[in-house]
């Protein structure tokens, strides 16, 4: 299945709901309308919901307000995460009209997992999977560096789920650095799996590891049964995902507040 518009509905139909059921240790989820607001006793929290809220105009504004007055109350920031395809299509204006920010617009990618694991031959680099906590920090501290901004938040979630099969840390190594990290996140109870990271350093990009990388979890996710693999690319990304075949399906932007 090749089709944009027939993958999005794999996506809506499976992955997207399935965020609100599987979540970190500590999470709480309340439900307010058509929304699930996570929080988090010492995280930013996290808002989304169904490609349609089902409510517009002043109603929609006041619903806005009531996530970001409860994590106002608890000095804490949240982020609203939204997709192109949803509805009602001024989300994105009321947001910012609320004092929200944009993170950045990034493209969803959706491609079948058994097309995306042809390997990539590497000169010197070596790809392993990770969850020994020193490696965590060197994978974090490289993902800084090619992100520009701290990752101190993902030594926290790969420390966390160690244990969990369904989320796996993959690093490239070259005389012993980290070049480049990522990771696979299966959405259990789908045929889904994300993938995240990706990261490379820009001395060590052109050489085949991102693609490398992008093959070694899709046949992970074969493994497992996965069908789909999704991605959320930057604009560095994209086209050598499209190039391996993955397909652009629609666009998501994060709206951060903070206090």
């Amino acid at each position: 299945m090749t089709d944009a518009a027939a993958l999005l509905r794999a996506f809506d139909d499976q992955s997207r709901p399935a965020e609100w059921t599987v979540l970190d240790p500590g999470a709480t989820v309340h439900r307010d309308g058509p929304v699930f607001r996570v929080s988090w006793p010492r995280r930013s929290g996290f808002v989304g919901g169904p490609p349609d809220l089902g409510v517009s105009g002043a109603g929609l504004d006041e619903l806005i307000a009531r996530q970001r007055d409860f994590f106002a109350e608890r000095g804490q920031g949240v982020e609203w995460k939204t997709w192109g395809h949803d509805t009602p299509a001024d989300l994105p204006e009321r947001l910012l009209a609320a004092g929200f920010e944009s993170d950045g617009r990034e493209t969803v990618l959706i491609g079948l997992a058994e097309e995306m694991t042809t390997p990539v031959e590497l000169d010197g680099i070596v790809l392993r999977e990770v969850a020994d906590e020193a490696d965590v920090h060197r994978l974090a501290a490289t993902a800084t560096k090619v992100f520009g901004r701290k990752h101190d938040w993902l030594v926290d979630r790969l420390i966390e789920k160690k244990d969990d099969p369904n989320v796996v840390a993959v690093i490239a190594e070259a005389d012993g650095q980290v070049v480049s990290s990522s990771r696979i996140e299966i959405v259990p109870g789908t045929e889904f799996a994300g993938l995240w990271g990706g990261g490379t350093l820009r001395e060590w990009r052109g050489k085949g590891i991102y693609r490398a990388l992008v093959a070694h979890r899709a046949r992970m996710a074969v493994q497992r049964g996965i069908k789909y693999l999704q991605v959320d690319a930057s604009e560095d990304s994209r086209p050598i995902l499209e190039r391996l075949g993955f397909v652009p399906v629609t666009t998501t932007t994060g709206y951060v507040w903070k206090p």
